[in-house]
């Protein structure tokens, strides 16, 4: 498989190359400064110069075309609202526009869990943050990709466990970034799981054993 990572150096992005590598897959890893070509190349994917908020939608399509699936991993990280609306928002619907564009069919964006932190003083900032990411996941379950939104608990970088509690809902929680990226791992590889909105925490069911129970046919799943 041939992978576009926008997002790559960052703390899920680079974990998720090298499961990635050693899986024998081929991964680009976009990038917008030079201090980031050795972390993108040190996790074995190959360095792609890009820029998220400069590139049009022909630019980043013409950079995705002939990979099999795109993977969106980037963000903001606290650097202002301009840059939230920036990179979150327009960032991640230019990104799945170019998808389309370039007929890259399998597009998986991380997203946020709808209760994160929500036991902290409320913020605009914030607020703006969680507005920004639903508009993004809201467009692309319209873009008519093969998509998965993937909504992560707190990230931690703790060792992962290779274990999640993963659905369409489930009870907020933190969760590893090791265990993001096997989740997205395993996620890419099973065709079956497919325009599926998946909440993920720390849990105690294998990755594997969690990305096959969601792939399964609604009426198959509540009948086990």
């Amino acid at each position: 498989m041939k992978v576009f990572q926008i997002g790559a150096a960052g703390g899920v992005g680079r974990r998720l190359s090298r499961l990635l590598a050693e899986r024998g897959d081929q991964i680009s890893g976009m990038h917008r400064r030079p201090d980031q070509v050795d972390t993108v190349r040190g996790s074995g994917a190959t360095p792609l110069t890009g820029d998220l908020i400069n590139d049009s939608v022909q630019v980043l399509a013409q950079k995705i075309s002939g990979h099999d699936a795109v993977v969106f991993s980037a963000g903001a990280h606290g650097t202002g609202m301009d840059q939230t609306t920036a990179i979150d928002g327009t960032g991640a619907r230019k990104a799945a526009d170019a998808a389309v564009l370039a007929g890259v069919p399998r597009f998986v964006l991380v997203s946020v869990f709808p209760d994160a932190l929500r036991d902290q003083e409320p913020s605009e900032a914030f607020e703006h943050y969680m507005k920004t990411k639903k508009t993004a996941d809201v467009h692309l379950t319209r873009s008519g990709l093969d998509w998965i939104i993937v909504r992560p608990g707190t990230l931690t970088d703790r060792p992962g466990t290779g274990q999640v509690t993963a659905g369409p809902a489930v009870e907020y929680g933190d969760v590893s970034r090791d265990d993001v990226a096997a989740f997205i791992d395993a996620a890419l590889h099973e065709p079956a799981l497919s325009r599926v909105i998946v909440e993920l925490t720390s849990g105690e069911t294998p990755v594997a054993d969690a990305v096959v129970q969601l792939a399964k046919p609604a009426d198959r799943r509540g009948a086990e």
